[in-house]
């Protein structure tokens, strides 16, 4: 479909072009120089010892809850409101996801009172999620992680440059999970990092992204190694040459695109206060410094949410979900869930609207003006609907 505003854009251009020629042109196409230089700035980015470029952030998921030893019979304690890969990677070794609710509808992050309720003698971990960029309770899931000795993942999928009281998020808990997808405020199509200022995780993340291998084709290459060992169970999750050169460019725009983001933002709480008060943004007043990876709203209840969100294609204007929570979904059924009333109210009533970059301000006010629209709308024909039953 044509969209008049879509749901989300990349800013590649010229930079992006060249230093994806300049690897072709090298005939090195496999991780190595380019590689490591990507690594080594989004480790000075971010503030941390050790940054692994892998080639998704499932992959930077599921080698983090391997790197802290999870397996069957462990628990770890995450969020429903979230993409399935959060607990997917933690199902991949054999441990059990442990939903924890949000904290409220206006700050739909993973909440420190549920996960304390949750704790057992068998939780090894807590994941965060940063949902659309804005910064979880670190300083208290951090104290609540060293009274009970559990690890402390980041799912940092939305918050690539979100900070909060000075120090980037990726760098708070033991480990940190990037995503560089196609729709991320920094991308390279598929990719990801991890990253940890922990020396052992560090070389167990690194022999778990390349098959457990104590050098590589790079190394060899270099001639800084003839041969190679196998010392651990790895995976294939490496990166390419590629995805790297996008990710050094993207990085360089970051912290500029970042700074539109959340001007965006700003304007659509003031476009929808006046246009559209009906409808709740979350985050106001959040602490910390958000990437403002996604516009999350949330509907009155009692609202036809795809009725709403018809209206809107109508008007070609994308939306989308984040997210069906994961305890709703068909997979998950055999996992024991306790009550999770705030995540199933907000994810009944969640539509993220359009947000990036190359936003016109002019598009954030049409947005609201039709939303404004759509409301009115939508009330009359659920009254219609409701009159014909």
């Amino acid at each position: 479909m044509n969209w008049r505003i879509p749901l989300s854009d990349i800013d590649f251009g010229f930079e992006e072009t060249t230093a994806v020629l300049d690897v072709l042109d090298s005939r090195w196409l496999t991780m190595g120089g380019v590689t490591q230089a990507f690594e080594s700035e989004f480790a000075t980015y971010i503030g941390v010892n050790h940054a692994l470029a892998v080639t998704n952030c499932t992959a930077a998921l599921h080698m983090a809850c391997m790197a802290i030893g999870l397996g069957p019979g462990d628990e770890v304690i995450l969020p429903a409101l979230t993409f399935v890969a959060t607990a997917n990677a933690v199902r991949y070794t054999g441990a059990t996801p442990i939903f924890a609710d949000v904290t409220s509808e206006n700050n739909l992050n993973i909440s420190p009172e549920s996960i304390e309720r949750l704790i057992t003698p068998r939780t090894r971990a807590i994941i965060t999620v940063h949902y659309a960029g804005y910064p979880c309770d670190m300083p208290r899931i951090m104290n609540i992680a060293k009274k009970h000795q559990l690890y402390v993942i980041e799912d940092d999928a939305h918050a690539v440059g979100s900070e909060l009281e000075g120090i980037k998020l990726g760098m708070w808990g033991d480990i940190g999970c990037f995503s560089f997808f196609s729709n991320k405020n920094m991308t390279t199509g598929e990719g990801g990092m991890v990253t940890t200022n922990n020396e052992v995780f560090a070389e167990k993340l690194r022999l778990l992204r390349s098959h457990g291998m104590t050098s590589l084709t790079w190394d060899r290459h270099k001639g800084h190694a003839w041969s190679y060992d196998v010392v651990e169970l790895g995976y294939n999750y490496r990166i390419d040459e590629i995805r790297a050169a996008l990710g050094r460019t993207q990085l360089h725009k970051l912290a500029e695109n970042n700074i539109r983001r959340r001007a965006l933002t700003k304007l659509y709480r003031s476009a929808l206060y006046e246009l559209a008060p009906e409808i709740t943004i979350p985050f106001e007043n959040h602490p910390g410094v958000s990437a403002a990876h996604i516009m999350p709203v949330l509907l009155p209840a009692g609202t036809d949410r795809i009725l709403f969100m018809e209206n809107m294609k109508a008007c070609g204007i994308q939306t989308s979900i984040h997210y069906p929570p994961i305890h709703h979904f068909s997979a998950y059924q055999k996992i024991k869930i306790s009550a999770l009333p705030i995540t199933d109210d907000v994810a009944e009533r969640e539509v993220t609207l359009p947000l990036y970059p190359a936003m016109r301000d002019a598009d954030v006010f049409l947005i609201a003006q039709t939303i404004q629209g759509v409301m009115a709308l939508s009330l009359h024909q659920q009254s219609s609907q409701m009159a014909t039953i």
